[in-house]
């Protein structure tokens, strides 16, 4: 009888602190695969699915178990991606990530971004901001350079 009360209470808080959707017990288990372009920091939120612009570099990241050179790759219409990486990372769920370049010329919008793991296709949708204007207009005081000295 201590058995059966015990495993009521554990099935009970179990069944209450779970944020996974019930699956059914003969049915396929959720697919665990992820992808993402970026990961928020301690420091700096809203990164995830957004490219940053002047960031050094932007990440695609995603989890696919058993990910290997030649079984997973990213692809995206606006991303170039080098430098792969395979195996767990700290501090992130992610079993690979490749550093992702934007093509020239790519407006500002919405975009997709793909994994494939085991022969599947995953996708993400990320944004890619407008250019902030980086040119100084001519004549215009900088600082430190003693324009602005009276």
């Amino acid at each position: 009888m201590r058995k059966s009360a015990i495993f009521a209470v554990a099935a009970a808080i179990g069944s209450a602190g779970t944020a996974v959707p019930a699956v059914a017990a003969d049915g396929p288990a959720p697919d665990p695969v992820t992808v993402q372009l970026n990961q928020d920091t301690a420091v700096l939120h809203g990164r995830v699915n957004a490219y940053q612009r002047g960031a050094d570099p932007n990440l695609a990241l995603a989890y696919c178990p058993g990910a290997k050179a030649g079984t997973a790759a990213f692809s995206s219409p606006v991303l170039k991606f080098s430098q792969y990486f395979y195996g767990e990372m700290v501090g992130v769920k992610a079993t690979m990530n490749a550093h992702a370049n934007l093509v020239p010329g790519t407006k500002p919008g919405s975009y997709p971004l793909t994994v494939t793991c085991a022969g599947k296709q995953y996708n993400a949708t990320f944004t890619v901001p407008a250019a902030q204007v980086s040119r100084v207009p001519r004549g215009a005081a900088k600082a430190g350079d003693g324009s602005l000295a009276g």
